[in-house]
């Protein structure tokens, strides 16, 4: 990936088609991808080569515990009342 600083930002957990996912979202510059966990792919993208996007598919999977923990604190009310 080039030298910008790769920015990622982690939603909380919601229910889609009776299964429980988190989106993942990755910026760069102007570049971005979104994905989903548990199933660590990503569904749209613009200014990532397809290398670029295994890599962060790669990085999905390998912290996807860790993702998981992040998503499932996250509390929207509790977000919207902070400072």
């Amino acid at each position: 990936m080039n030298e910008k600083e790769l920015n990622m930002l982690v939603s909380g957990a919601f229910d889609r088609e009776g299964k429980k996912q988190a989106c993942i979202y990755f910026s760069q510059g102007d570049a971005y991808a979104e994905g989903y966990i548990p199933d660590c792919k990503i569904l749209a993208h613009k200014g990532f080569t397809e290398e670029e996007i295994a890599q962060l598919e790669e990085y999905m999977l390998d912290n996807l515990p860790t993702l998981k923990h992040r998503a499932a604190e996250i509390n929207p009310i509790k977000a919207m009342m902070k400072d």
